[in-house]
């Protein structure tokens, strides 16, 4: 198998701001193995100051040419998965873009433009399959720098 898929639901924590500019911030507050069957945008709750929404499902895909980037998160010393999530108007106010496990691909959405990228907690099970799934097609790449002729 060349790639392998997880679904995984997002819950966000929305909070009030304490900027003029923008009237929430948000945080991820969960990462769900197995996403559950909740439409996004669902409030699941209140806790304090913050109202937990489920921002959506996503998809993390493990692909065999990205297996160095996985490695280095691996060791990182905390697995982590990136979550994009784009403000939007109306309720609940975000919306979730994307799920990503490439450390790469994650530092890659911060550039693009009104993205909120969220640096959140891989769970244990999921943190097994990606060191699995490294171990199964990782290809060491040796660099050999040219030479002008």
């Amino acid at each position: 198998m060349t790639h392998q898929t997880f679904r995984v639901g997002v819950v966000v924590a929305r909070r009030p701001s304490a900027s003029p500019w923008t009237q929430h911030s948000w945080r991820v507050a969960a990462i769900v193995p197995e996403a559950p069957s909740l439409g996004a945008g669902q409030v699941l709750g209140e806790e304090g100051a913050e109202t937990m929404i489920y921002a959506g499902t996503g998809e993390v895909e493990f692909h065999r040419v990205e297996t160095a980037n996985y490695r280095d998160n691996l060791v990182a010393g905390r697995p982590s998965l990136w979550v994009t999530l784009e403000p939007v108007d109306g309720e609940p106010g975000i919306r979730l873009v994307a799920v990503t496990a490439d450390p790469a691909e994650g530092e890659s959405m911060t550039e693009a433009g009104e993205l909120l990228v969220e640096v959140a907690p891989m769970p244990p099970e999921m943190a097994e399959a990606l060191a699995a799934f490294v171990r199964e097609h990782h290809v060491e790449r040796v660099f050999t720098k040219r030479k002008r002729e």
